[in-house]
């Protein structure tokens, strides 16, 4: 969800030349699932064009690759600081630490809840994609 929000913000601000967005998990099978149906309606209900995003893993070369790596919660940030080479420790940071007032630091998992917790998760990629490219009220 957080890579379709920061692709399309990006393009409406004029910055998709500047940047570029990928998501990886640091439990994400080797096997390529298609995004959550409850994830694609809450995206769909507010205007973002889905594509066929796929699971994949964080790979090593991943580190090296990008400029920011970004966990959305602790368990990640934590399963990410072990996967990091040191020379790369600098790139990690949580996906909210850009963002004030949404009352968390972490986004958490709406995988095992209802559709309100995929359309929370939307609020706080929302929040955290506008903050990051430096554009508070979007």
């Amino acid at each position: 969800m957080a890579q379709i929000v920061a692709t399309q913000m990006a393009k409406r601000n004029g910055l998709s030349k500047q940047f570029h967005f990928e998501s990886a998990g640091t439990h994400a099978s080797q096997s390529k699932m298609r995004m959550d149906s409850r994830a694609v309606t809450a995206l769909e209900r507010r205007g973002y064009p889905v594509s066929a995003i796929r699971s994949r893993p964080v790979e090593p070369k991943d580190f090296k690759r990008f400029d920011l790596i970004l966990a959305m919660d602790l368990a990640n940030y934590s399963e990410l600081q072990r996967m990091c080479p040191p020379e790369f420790q600098q790139k990690l940071k949580m996906f909210l630490s850009a963002c004030k007032g949404v009352g968390t630091d972490e986004v958490p998992d709406p995988y095992y809840g209802n559709s309100e917790g995929f359309e929370r998760v939307l609020d706080l990629c929302e929040a955290g994609v506008q903050a990051l490219l430096g554009n508070p009220m979007g």
